[in-house]
């Protein structure tokens, strides 16, 4: 170690800092300049995006273990338009820890960060119904059950909350599987009673595919004392085929009991890993589309390659945003082209402008543009069969309206009179819409109108109710990591110590953040197995099916009718 090397220590773990900048060789281009991490010994190092072949790489240079680079997003024209933009960072008010170290070994969140929480992640336990290979942990791996109490949840969610009205309204519940957990809707009050106005659950849904779950699920949709509970269920979706290995013979009867249940609004999410399912991406959407009175949306998830990887692993199952979409636009014959898709930050152009206009805080999605892009789709329908998949950049001029409200909001920090802003706004709102193309049962304008008028989670409702949202998120990985987007990073894990923890470090850096704080509060499962027996943990909770009943029912060949031509053999 040289003279001048600075070190940090974390989690025990003693940390480098910096390293040789790397180099821009003949024939690349320089996009910008950031910070990342060594994937073998966490060494903080300078690091570089650059333009190579149509493609953005990443690259730095660890002195003990040489050069890491890795391809960042796929199509460096997309990425471009992207970071077009990118907004300014949102200053937070409430932090939770003190700046001990640069980012990202200071989380908590630390007064470096640039993004409230948008999301808040709460795991509810580590023990799941399933082994899947490619997952972040589960209580078999870890070797314990992490399992928090309905005080420390309290407590956590408590914590989270003190970020109001900045952010922190929106909770996901996710595991492990949630399911297993018999104080579920417990929890959900919990989070009522704190002030959160969107819950949704993240699960593979197995548990809900037996009949007597119908009960639990109205539970969960409607709490004893008439409050909504769940909002939504983000339902593990790997592909329409059998190759989904996780949930696909009973996702016909989740969806079936989530209706009767009446939780109706369900988001697909699919791992997306090149060479197994990419070839689904079009279908995905469209079984989306086939079942839009129940289900709200489809958020890709380009893996996470997490671990030691080599390569050559590496290269074969990695894929990025702008890979998946225009497989998308491939899939569905151009009727999804890669033109209608924008990055996550547009939403503080629109939050930014209702600030000014109304005086009120609201949440600003300042996220790095690659984190993330999406679009919204009208499903076009004949004799109840999906005719056509129109993304709403064929009769909504979006650069148009985000200019204007950019324009809108720079006259308002100079003073401007904000009754007669709003008034502009909505007399040009219709001339941002070609009538001729926007489906004419839709009325767009009004639904749009109300949505300014009132600026509520009904008002919103119904426009989510009348598109299908598809989305993309990439969460990084140790060979793709770009500190710049951490900062940004507003979905975020609460812990038992009240911190908050973005989710490109807690899951990426999982031995300083995930593993330590669970790890901490956790019990051994041999001692969980004495509390609670034997039939709680490993394979007594792994879940069971009899493949050829399923396939046989009616219920199974209707949901996939229509996809089963396309099913590899």
């Amino acid at each position: 170690m040289g003279e001048n090397e600075k070190t940090i220590s974390i989690a025990g773990r003693t940390i480098k800092i910096g390293g040789p900048s790397p180099e821009i060789r003949e024939g690349e281009r320089l996009l910008w300049k950031t910070t990342s991490v060594c994937p073998e010994c966490y060494r903080l190092l300078p690091a570089i995006i650059i333009e190579r072949e149509g493609k953005a790489w990443i690259r730095r240079v660890c002195p003990e273990h040489g050069e890491i680079e890795e391809v960042y997003w796929g199509d460096v024209e997309m990425l471009k338009k992207a970071m077009k933009y990118k907004v300014k960072p949102s200053k937070i008010h409430v932090t939770y820890t003190e700046l001990k170290a640069p980012c990202p070994f200071s989380c908590g969140l630390c007064p470096l960060h640039q993004n409230y929480s948008a999301l808040i992640n709460l795991v509810a336990t580590n023990r799941c119904d399933l082994s899947c290979w490619y997952c972040f942990f589960y209580a078999e791996k870890a070797g314990y059950v992490y399992e928090p109490t309905l005080d420390q949840i309290k407590d956590m969610l408590a914590s989270a909350r003190k970020q109001y009205p900045y952010g922190a309204i929106a909770l996901q519940i996710t595991g492990g599987e949630p399911l297993l957990r018999d104080d579920l809707v417990d929890i959900v009050k919990i989070a009522r009673d704190l002030g959160y106005t969107h819950i949704q659950l993240n699960t593979d849904g197995l548990r809900f595919s037996y009949p007597e779950a119908i009960d639990l699920i109205k539970r969960l949709r409607w709490l004893d004392d008439g409050r909504i509970g769940v909002n939504t269920v983000y339902l593990s979706f790997d592909a329409v085929s059998p190759i989904n290995f996780k949930n696909h013979w009973e996702v016909p009867f989740i969806l079936d009991n989530l209706r009767k249940g009446g939780l109706t609004s369900v988001v697909l999410v699919p791992t997306v890993v090149k060479g197994w399912n990419t070839e689904e991406v079009g279908d995905i959407i469209r079984f989306a589309a086939e079942n839009i009175d129940i289900i709200r949306g489809v958020n890709f998830q380009p893996i996470s390659i997490t671990g030691r990887v080599p390569r050559a692993e590496r290269e074969k199952y990695r894929i990025t945003i702008p890979e998946v979409i225009k497989l998308i636009e491939d899939q569905t014959d151009g009727e999804i082209p890669k033109e209608s898709w924008y990055p996550v930050p547009v939403g503080s152009i629109i939050s930014d402008y209702l600030s000014k206009v109304t005086k009120r805080p609201y949440i600003r999605f300042a996220n790095h543009p690659a984190c993330g892009m999406a679009t919204y789709i009208y499903v076009e329908r004949s004799n109840g069969e999906v005719r056509r998949l129109v993304p709403i950049t064929e009769f909504v001029d979006i650069d148009g309206l985000l200019e204007f409200l950019k324009e809108e909001t720079e006259k308002l920090e100079k003073g401007g009179n904000r009754y007669l802003s709003l008034l502009r706004l909505l007399r040009r709102l219709g001339k941002f819409i070609d009538k001729e193309k926007c489906p004419e049962e839709l009325k767009l304008t009004s639904i749009l109108r109300n949505i300014i008028l009132h600026r509520n989670y009904s008002a919103l409702g119904k426009f989510h109710y009348k598109f299908l949202f598809i989305g993309m998120m990439h969460f990084m990985d140790l060979y793709n990591y770009d500190v710049q987007r951490v900062m940004r990073c507003n979905i975020h894990y609460v812990v038992p110590t009240g911190e908050i923890i973005p989710f490109c470090t807690f899951n990426v850096l999982s031995d300083l953040y995930r593993d330590r704080y669970q790890k901490e509060f956790s019990v051994p499962i041999e001692k969980w197995i004495e509390l609670h027996g034997e039939d709680t943990v490993g394979d007594a909770i792994k879940h069971k099916r009899d493949v050829k009943k399923l396939e046989s029912s009616e219920l199974y060949r209707k949901t996939y009718k229509n996809f089963m031509r396309n099913w590899r053999k």
